[in-house]
C-alpha cells in the first residue's frame, strides 16, 4: 500500500503466474538469478491462492491463463490489494491488454519478450516501491493537495487518496511541474525510465484511474494534442518543505 516502505531488491518475493512451462521456468531462472524470492503457479485460482498467502511485492501474470483467466484474477485482487503487477500478453490482445491497465495492471509485455527486459521491469517496480519518488524527504502542499514523497502519501482536502506506485509517481511528477504541462513521452520516461517501450496510451489510463481516486476531474487537467497539467494552486508557491 502506498505510505508503507517497500522491500530491498534482493529480498523481494516475485509470483510469476503463467501456465506455459518454459516461459515460467526461463522467468523464475532469470529472477532467482537476481537474488530475488519466486515462487510459480500454472493456473489463476493457484496464483491467486499464493497471492493472498504469501503476499507478492510484483506479479508477472499471464492473461491467458486455465481455470481463471489473467483479467479476472486481477480484478479480484485489486479489490483487496495494490501488489504491482505486470501483465504478458500476446501481440493480438491489444483489447486484452488495455482492459487490464483499465483493471489496474501497473505495466505490461507483449510476447515474445525479454527476459532481462522483464526483471528490468521488476526492478524498476521495486525501486517505485522503496520510495523513490523524490529525492530526500520532500511535501508539495497545494491549495487542495498534499504529496509526500518520503511517506508516499497523498491527501486532498485532508481526505487520504490510496494510490498505487505508478499512480503516485505520476502525480508526483505532474506536481512537481505544477502549472506546466508534462507530455505523455515525458510522463513515460520520468515514471518509467527512458529505456521503456510501451505505449502512450499507458499513461492514459493511469491518469484515468488518478482522477477517479481523487473524486475530482478537474485537478489533473488534459493539454490536447500534448499531455498533462496539474491545475492546483500551490501554497507557498508549491516550494518542497
Amino acid at each position: 500500500m502506498v505510505g508503507e516502505k517497500g522491500p530491498k531488491l534482493t529480498s523481494a518475493r516475485i509470483l510469476v503466474v503463467e501456465d506455459e512451462d518454459s516461459i515460467q521456468r526461463l522467468v523464475a531462472a532469470y529472477l532467482e538469478s537476481e537474488g530475488f524470492q519466486v515462487r510459480t503457479a500454472n493456473d489463476g485460482r493457484s496464483g491467486l491462492e499464493q497471492a493472498r498467502a504469501w503476499n507478492p511485492d510484483v506479479i508477472v501474470l499471464d492473461i491467458m491463463l486455465p481455470q481463471l483467466d489473467g483479467l479476472e484474477l486481477l480484478s479480484r485482487l485489486r479489490r483487496e490489494s495494490s501488489v504491482y503487477v505486470i501483465l504478458l500478453t500476446a501481440k493480438t490482445e491489444e483489447t486484452d491488454k488495455l482492459v487490464g491497465l483499465t483493471m489496474g495492471a501497473d505495466d505490461y509485455l507483449t510476447k515474445p519478450f525479454s527476459p532481462r527486459e522483464l526483471v528490468a521491469r521488476v526492478k524498476a517496480a521495486l525501486r517505485r516501491l522503496r520510495g523513490a519518488a523524490g529525492p530526500g524527504e520532500q511535501v508539495l502542499v497545494f491549495a487542495r493537495l498534499r504529496i509526500d514523497a518520503d511517506r508516499r502519501q497523498v491527501t486532498i482536502d485532508d481526505r487520504p487518496v490510496d494510490l498505487t506506485a505508478v499512480e503516485f509517481d505520476i502525480l508526483w511528477a505532474l506536481a512537481e511541474h505544477g502549472g506546466k504541462v508534462l507530455s505523455r513521452e515525458q510522463i513515460l520516461e520520468r515514471v518509467w525510465g527512458h529505456d521503456y517501450f510501451g505505449e502512450l496510451r499507458v499513461v492514459d489510463v493511469h491518469v484515468g484511474h488518478i482522477r477517479k481516486k481523487l473524486q475530482e476531474d478537474e485537478l489533473i487537467a488534459t493539454v490536447r494534442g500534448v499531455g498533462y497539467r496539474l491545475d492546483d494552486n500551490p501554497a507557498g508557491a508549491g516550494e518542497a518543505v
